[in-house]
């Protein structure tokens, strides 16, 4: 059984940075895509960023750009997501998942995942 972990969320004020951290379980990380998400009240969920776990090819949000960085440690199975100059509507909850790196679909739709973590809640004051 795949199981995802996410941790790092909390309470920021504008311009500030947080790291988001996901470590997984049950899984073999090398064949996998690791994707975050982020769902804001009344909102869609959003991909935001996403790696392919073999080679590191990354693959982000516009919205996100230049702002937020996913990256992995392998040796412990873990994906990050440094976000830096964070604004009000940054304010979500954020879900790491996970699904076969050749799984169809592109790795920031959400629908494509099949492995979902519990959410971290990320807050932005102004």
């Amino acid at each position: 059984e795949v199981q995802l972990a996410e941790s790092g969320g909390g309470l920021v004020q504008a311009g500030g940075s947080l790291r988001l951290s996901c470590t997984a379980s049950g899984l073999i990380f090398a064949d996998y895509a690791m994707g975050w998400f982020r769902q804001a009240p009344g909102k869609e969920r959003e991909g935001v960023a996403a790696m392919i776990t073999a080679g590191g090819s990354t693959y982000y949000a516009d919205s996100v750009k230049g702002r937020f960085t996913i990256s992995q440690d392998n040796a412990a199975n873990t994906v990050y997501l440094q976000m830096n100059s964070l604004n009000p509507e940054d304010t979500a909850m954020y879900y790491c998942a996970a699904r076969y790196a050749r799984g169809a679909g592109w790795c920031l739709d959400a629908p494509s995942y099949d492995n979902w973590g519990q959410g971290t809640q990320v807050t932005v004051s102004s």
